[in-house]
């Protein structure tokens, strides 16, 4: 799988890893259980598709002069397990479990005719304490932005500006923004990278489209853990592709 880094939206003037002055109780001291830790990591990954009635950053409003991006800091995943769902596979960073519910197994079916519910994740791993999770949606595009015209690109929700509207939630910091197109047998595959950090939380999102469908893998970790494994978290992320 060849990939190829395009310009980047917003190089960033500082760090990718930058330290938080507000960082809350390290959490090998925090009563919290494993289930709770997840849920509250993987909610600042969900509140990315309300984001869209959101305002755009200031960081992306008003983006500096452009200059050459800097490379992405990523890892050889090869080695890594490769999950296989509908429609799309990612790679699993080693000692990542599987978290899905059997809810989320359940949902998208209907009875009697009811509509079906949608399923909340396509795919969802946690490292073994539940401080970093792996997850993948699906999502019609029309449900992230009101059109007439079913998508069929990620160029079709706008410009990678544009579409950071859809996915990094307003209040939010970003760190990086890029394009990258994966050479597939019939050409070059777009998809769009943000990294952000929101609530003391640092997440990356790699996101594509694919048939009506929008396919969004993200990373989320606390900052204090991304300092170590953010290498880890942004390449696993990066990892996605359609099928």
């Amino acid at each position: 799988m060849a990939l190829l880094l395009s310009s980047s939206l917003h190089p960033p003037t500082s760090p990718l890893n930058p330290k938080l002055n507000s960082l809350s109780t390290p959490l090998s001291n925090a009563v919290i259980t494993k289930r709770q830790l997840i849920i509250n990591t993987t909610t600042s990954f969900s509140i990315i598709f309300g984001a869209q009635q959101n305002p755009v950053p200031q960081c992306l409003a008003q983006p500096s002069n452009p200059s050459k991006p800097s490379a992405l800091n990523i890892a050889n995943t090869k080695a890594w397990f490769q999950f296989y769902g509908d429609g799309f596979a990612i790679r699993v960073p080693p000692e990542f479990e599987d978290i899905m519910e059997p809810e989320d197994f359940n949902a998208g079916a209907s009875l009697y005719g009811d509509k079906a519910k949608p399923r909340p994740f396509a795919a969802r791993f946690a490292s073994t304490d539940g401080s970093e999770v792996l997850s993948v949606v699906i999502r019609p595009t029309n449900q992230l932005k009101i059109t007439f015209l079913e998508a069929q690109e990620i160029t079709d929700l706008g410009s990678i500006k544009d579409a950071a509207k859809i996915f990094v939630p307003g209040g939010a910091t970003l760190y990086n923004a890029r394009i990258i197109k994966i050479k597939e047998d019939e050409g070059f595959k777009t998809y769009y990278f943000y990294e952000f950090g929101r609530d003391e939380q640092h997440i990356a999102i790699m996101a594509t489209v694919n048939g009506g469908k929008a396919i969004i893998a993200g990373t989320t970790a606390p900052q204090s853990k991304w300092d170590d494994d953010g290498v880890k978290l942004r390449s696993a992320a990066i990892s996605l592709t359609v099928l």
